[in-house]
Formats: structure tokens, sequence, C-alpha cells
């Protein structure tokens, strides 16, 4: 970034850091005045129960597990969900298709059962089977009123300040969509993870790198932010970190899971890389092109067996 773009967007730049000093001192006002509910755009009750049960099924086919095969898969499993967004709703779906219980963990307080929050939930409720229905209506304090809250039984919700589940060896599968990109500490993030996990047990994250709405012109221009000024904007908004998959490569290498699958989802051409490349910030200029072009990506790792 040059002195013409700071003075240019000097405006967004003081608002920024003003919003971000709320984010910091106040984050459940934060949230409130911002209306996040970790999945985007608020939409109508049908299209949010179809997405995510559209979420609940894209991990088991990354995972190469049939729809029919979920439930074998699923029975009896303790799952972690990082970032759940305002309602657990992947959370119902696991425990209503075999799992034991699922644990919830944010860095926000972002849970709201609102009146449309709960009609999506029981929309997701009524569409299940019979078998799948009975087991997630036992998910709430009153069975089958969503109002009543979330039996902590089956689905427990934490916000800690760093989004960090605090488990050892304790889950199954970990999974997260849309939520990696946004912790301020990957590499505890990663040793987070591989602490939970049972020996032998599972993580897959679907990995969204591209601005969230904070690029300008080029969908990679907000990488041309210095990291300090990026910091002191956006350092307690939960907005997305910018590290690119070279990063998460070498994460998971030092936490000590094991890489099953990491590929790419959408890259970007690479006319718009090459546009953006002189101004990129030091973080990011010697990034190949390669790595710079993943917008999303999955990634499935495993906490390794220990030898006997």
């Amino acid at each position: 970034m040059d002195w013409l773009d700071f003075i240019t967007n000097l405006g967004r730049i003081v608002r920024a850091i003003a919003t971000d000093q709320i984010a910091w001192l106040m984050p459940a006002l934060y949230v409130r005045l911002t209306g996040q509910t970790g999945r985007g755009e608020e939409v109508g009750v049908g299209l949010t129960a179809d997405y995510f049960r559209g979420c609940f099924y894209d991990y088991f086919q990354e995972l190469s597990i049939a729809a029919d095969a979920i439930p074998a898969y699923l029975h009896d499993k303790q799952v972690v969900e990082y970032g759940p967004g305002d309602m657990p709703a992947v959370a119902l779906l696991m425990v209503a298709y075999g799992a034991r219980c699922v644990v919830c963990v944010d860095r926000f307080p972002l849970l709201r059962l609102s009146a449309q929050n709960i009609k999506v939930l029981k929309q997701l409720v009524t569409n299940l089977p019979a078998a799948q229905r009975a087991r997630a209506e036992h998910c709430f304090v009153t069975p089958g009123q969503p109002d009543s809250g979330f039996n902590p039984a089956h689905i427990a919700y934490r916000v800690t300040p760093s989004g960090l589940s605090g488990l050892a060896d304790w889950a199954d599968l970990i999974v997260s969509r849309a939520v990696l990109e946004h912790v301020n500490d990957l590499t505890a993030t990663f040793a987070d993870m591989y602490a939970a996990l049972r020996p032998g047990a599972t993580a897959i994250h679907m990995v969204d790198l591209r601005s969230h709405g904070l690029h300008r012109h080029n969908p990679l221009d907000f990488l041309c932010w210095p990291p300090r000024l990026w910091g002191w904007m956006y350092g307690h908004k939960g907005v997305p970190n910018r590290w690119r998959v070279d990063r998460y490569r070498a994460v998971v290498q030092i936490s000590g899971l094991e890489t099953l699958a990491l590929r790419p989802i959408v890259v970007l051409e690479q006319g718009l890389i090459d546009l953006v490349r002189p101004k990129l910030a030091r973080p990011f200029r010697h990034l190949n092109d390669q790595d710079l072009s993943w917008l999303n990506f999955w990634l499935v790792c495993r906490k390794p067996v220990a030898n006997p």
C-alpha cells in the first residue's frame, strides 16, 4: 500500500480502528450492533435450513461417506464444531444422525434463539426421517421445543476468548466451515485441535480465504494492507486473518496432525493475480501464483495413532 492509497482510504481506516476498539472492549455489544450470524446475510427459513443441510452433507461427501452410511459413521461419536454461528444447526443434525454429543465452541457469543432461528430449527427437525427426528427432538431442554434451549448433554455451547475448546483426547470428529480463516491464532487453534482429538480421529474443515467483503477492486487487494495497520483496523472483529494455504500446510505439520486431503475449491484467474502482486504486503510477496490463487479449500487431517 502506498501513501496515495493510505490517504484515499483514510476515512475507512479511522472508522475501522474506532469500531475495533468496541469489538475488543465490548464484544457482545459489537455482535449486537453488527448483527453477525456467522454465515453471511440473513435469508428465509427454507433457504437457511437448506444451507445447513448442505453444510452437513458436504462434510461426508468430502470424507467419501455415502449418505446412507452416515448413521453408522456417526454412531456414538463425540464431535467438536468450531464456529457454529448463531445456531448450532449442524450440531443438531450430527446428533440426529447418530453422534452422542457435540461441543460447539466460538470466540464470540453469537448464539441466538430468535423467532427466525427457532423456525429454522423446527423445519430441520420436522423434515428428518422418524428415527433421526426423535434423536433431534431430545437435543432441546424440553424435547421438540427449540425455544427451550439446547440440552447440554447433547449440544454444549462454549464461548472462549480465542475460540479454543480446551478438550483433551475427547473428540472423534472435529468440523468447521468458513471458520479457521477468522481465528486470531492459527497455531494455537491447531494445537487445540490436536489435543482435543483422540488418536486416529479426524478433523475436516472448509476454509474460505476470500476477503469476506473487505476487498476494494481485486479479490486479493485486501492482502495489500500492512499487517500492523490491518491489526489495528480488524484485530478484534473476527474478520479474515489473511493467511493463505501455505500457512495452513506449515501449521498442520507443526501441530503433529497428518494431512489426509488438501484441495482447492475455487481458484483465482492468473490475470487478477498479476494485477495485485506488485502491491502485496510483505507477508504475501513470497507466495507463488498457485498458492495465491486458492480462494477456498477443503482440509482433512488426522491425529496419528501412538506407537505401542
